[in-house]
């Protein structure tokens, strides 16, 4: 473990094995890091929400997890309730400038470009990537496997294995990264019929409900359905009909 002379560990603050907090850093009480953290300069892990009623007494704070590093003047803001964690997984990269809000939860193995903007209580799925500038309303929810183009407006739920782009523009499938990251055929073939199935026009909600009940048999097509069951802020989907093909880029 490692400290530079000039980052600031308060009182309270857990780290695991191998951390290191680079100068000028600041690692706020109640923060967990895991193993291997790295806190770059002038980032901010555990730093009070920004929530005009929160109370600077509450005990609650930010958990990071192993092998995660946070890029220089990045921010992560602990809970606004006692007894809670603002949660990143383990494996993430935030890039520089980026903002984890109040009660967000980020998944494992999730990239957050520079100035990436995500509210309080965001869910980010694990394997999904931000790019640039994004920006999240808060209580969205971001399902595994997405990628979102560089300053793309969130602010409804984006379903799984998904890309999205601009403001609330689902732009298509994602078949390439499933492809990197080993699925198989059989089961890419399943999710892409259930995406399209799902996006047919109508309710998304009744449709993923109708194909879970008649059974798919892969569990990555069975989380997609489920994420419909889910969240208050509507889903993202086709402007068109017909846009809900395939698209093989990222």
């Amino acid at each position: 473990m490692s400290v530079h002379p000039t980052a600031i560990v308060e009182d309270g603050v857990q780290m695991g094995a191998g951390c290191a907090v680079e100068a000028y850093a600041i690692i706020k009480r109640h923060s967990i890091l895991g193993d291997g953290v790295k806190v770059h300069p002038f980032a901010i892990v555990g730093g009070d929400p920004q929530y005009l009623k929160f109370d600077p007494s509450t005990a609650s704070g930010a958990r990071v997890g192993a092998g995660t590093v946070v890029r220089e003047h990045s921010t992560i803001n602990r809970s606004i309730h006692a007894g809670k964690y603002t949660e990143v997984g383990a494996r993430c990269f935030l890039m520089a400038n980026a903002h984890v809000g109040h009660d967000s939860m980020v998944g494992d193995d999730v990239v957050i470009g520079n100035n990436v903007l995500l509210a309080g209580h965001v869910e980010v799925g694990a394997n999904t990537f931000l790019g640039g500038a994004v920006g999240v309303h808060q209580f969205c929810r971001i399902g595994e496997g997405v990628i979102a183009g560089g300053m793309a407006t969130i602010t409804q739920d984006v379903a799984p294995f998904l890309m999205v782009a601009e403001r609330n523009r689902l732009s298509g499938f994602n078949s390439v990264g499933l492809k990197r990251r080993g699925f198989s055929r059989d089961t890419i073939k399943e999710l892409k019929e259930c995406y399209a199935r799902v996006f047919s026009g109508g309710n998304p909600r009744v449709h993923a409900a109708a194909l879970l009940t008649a059974g798919v048999t892969s569990p990555e097509a069975r989380r997609f359905l489920e994420f419909f069951s889910g969240g208050k802020r509507g889903f993202i989907r086709p402007n068109r009909a017909g846009q809900a093909g395939e698209s093989d880029g990222e």
